[in-house]
């Protein structure tokens, strides 16, 4: 028989792999894999989502009510805030919306694993910068690959998977390398666990108004434990998020995300108290990973890393035996979510096994 005739695909798509998710946990297992909260909702933000508007109709395809409450929060106008179903979603508009065939779009290497389809899907030329010692953004370096075809350059810190963050100083100095009619998105996804005093931080030194060139990504998947309803937001100039609201796939905010996103801003003091007892639980478990003999770097966002190199697959597969479901990346290394106080002793006793 033979095989029927298929629509033709770009080769460079047909030959990317597709997004791979954190493998999902057993019933006895605890998931370690995609940086998610370990807390169940707030009983307020349960109550919001009890109150969502009909399945049958629409939200709001400006969620305008989280961009109020954000530019109230964030003191800028509901233009200056864009929101769309997570803040990869909006990285991905920005990318359409500046970048084209023979452009490109820096970053670090290794970061957070959807950057490279980015560009690739938008047709443009990805431009790895690998990470300086201790696991960190080479700032430096990222400066030098800007040609006259860089259309965006993404920052991440804390970053993804490895965990520093970058210091206020740095971010300030690289800014003044970069042209001004270069995008530069500082995905900030992790930083209400950012414990680091000299770190930078996007929305309080407003670096978007000095720098209109500059928009910050935040996220209510991580510290708000909202993962599940998909929805992150972009501050910055309102003539540049008019681009990505342009390339954005409308009404992908759900009525359910937006009203569970204000109720846990109106909870925000409980919820960073969870978030202080990852970050507890976290710099313990990077402590004690040290103590065993693992050069773990900076650990700055709800995850910790280990550089397993070669021996990747099968230090995963040891995690996996003792119902650890953790984040492997081949040949590289391996990202262990910040999980149930319960974990921990097991995490430990695993890597320790390892040595």
């Amino acid at each position: 028989m033979t095989e029927p005739i298929l629509p033709r695909i770009r080769p460079e798509i047909a030959a990317l792999p597709p997004y791979r998710q954190g493998k999902q946990a057993g019933p006895d297992a605890f998931k370690l894999s995609s940086n998610e909260n370990p807390f169940d909702p707030l009983p307020s933000v349960v109550e919001a989502l009890q109150h969502t508007t009909p399945v049958n109709r629409y939200p709001d395809a400006s969620a305008a009510a989280l961009r109020a409450r954000l530019g109230e929060k964030y003191g800028v106008s509901a233009d200056a805030v864009h929101v769309a179903s997570g803040s990869v979603a909006i990285l991905h508009q920005l990318v359409l919306a500046t970048s084209s065939i023979g452009d490109e779009v820096v970053f670090a290497w290794r970061s957070f694993e959807a950057y490279p389809s980015l560009p690739l899907v938008a047709g443009a030329t990805a431009v790895q910068v690998p990470l300086a010692s201790g696991a960190r953004h080479d700032l430096d370096a990222m400066a030098d690959a800007i040609t006259d075809r860089t259309r965006v350059i993404i920052v991440c810190t804390p970053n993804n998977p490895t965990g520093p963050i970058i210091t206020s100083a740095e971010f300030a100095a690289f800014v003044e390398k970069v042209p001004q009619d270069v995008l530069i998105v500082l995905d900030e996804a992790y930083a209400e666990f950012v414990t680091a005093p000299d770190a930078v931080d996007g929305l309080a030194e407003r670096v978007f108004e000095k720098h209109p060139n500059v928009v910050v990504l935040r996220t209510f998947s991580k510290a708000y434990g909202l993962a599940g309803l998909r929805v992150g937001y972009a501050i910055g100039d309102p003539r540049v998020l008019d681009a990505a609201r342009t390339t954005a796939i409308p009404l992908s905010v759900t009525s359910a995300a937006e009203r569970a996103a204000i109720a846990s801003l109106d909870a925000e003091s409980e919820l960073l108290e969870r978030v202080a007892v990852i970050v507890e639980r976290r710099d313990r478990l990077a402590a004690r990973l040290r103590e065993l003999g693992w050069k773990v770097p900076d650990a700055q966002g709800n995850f910790v890393w280990l550089r397993t190199k070669e021996h990747t697959s099968e230090a995963a597969a040891a995690f996996d035996a003792a119902d650890l479901i953790v984040r492997p990346f081949p040949g590289d290394g391996i990202r262990i979510s910040v999980g149930e106080e319960q974990s921990i002793e097991r995490v430990l006793a695993v890597a320790k096994s390892l040595l």
